[in-house]
């Protein structure tokens, strides 16, 4: 499944990176504005969790049709206001994947922390968090 195409992330318009298969965008439109005229801290948490899901995809594409994931928990950090375009990026350890794949493997179940992090147009870090999803096996 494409993660863009889940009816909430389409209705943000969040959108893949032209440049790179692991980015997510979103644009600074009226319609994710907060009060104060910057990026709504609801509207980056989605983009960080959308890009933590496509993280999974992309370093396990062979449990895409085998597993259900569904986010558990996370931890943000938000650090400067935005103000233009975004870009999410996720980066999972080849120590993380691995026990990751050992737990699943062994148990049916297991969780995957993501970490990711949105920069800004001049590449300023907004917010930073971890996703947590609980992986099953069907």
């Amino acid at each position: 499944m494409d993660v863009t195409q889940i009816p909430f992330n389409k209705l943000l318009e969040i959108s893949h990176s032209s440049s790179d298969d692991n980015v997510l965008e979103l644009g600074f439109t009226d319609n994710i504005k907060n009060h104060l005229g910057t990026f709504h801290a609801g509207a980056q948490f989605a983009l960080a969790e959308a890009c933590s899901g496509l993280a999974l995809q992309n370093n396990f594409p062979h449990l895409a049709h085998s597993v259900i994931p569904v986010l558990r928990k996370s931890e943000i950090k938000f650090k400067k206001p935005a103000q233009s375009t975004l870009q999410a990026r996720a980066n999972i350890s080849a120590e993380t994947k691995t026990t990751f794949e050992q737990q699943l493997e062994k148990k049916g179940r297991a969780t995957i922390a993501v970490p990711v992090e949105i920069k800004d147009h001049q590449g300023t870090i907004t917010m930073a968090g971890t996703y947590e999803w609980f992986v099953q096996k069907l």
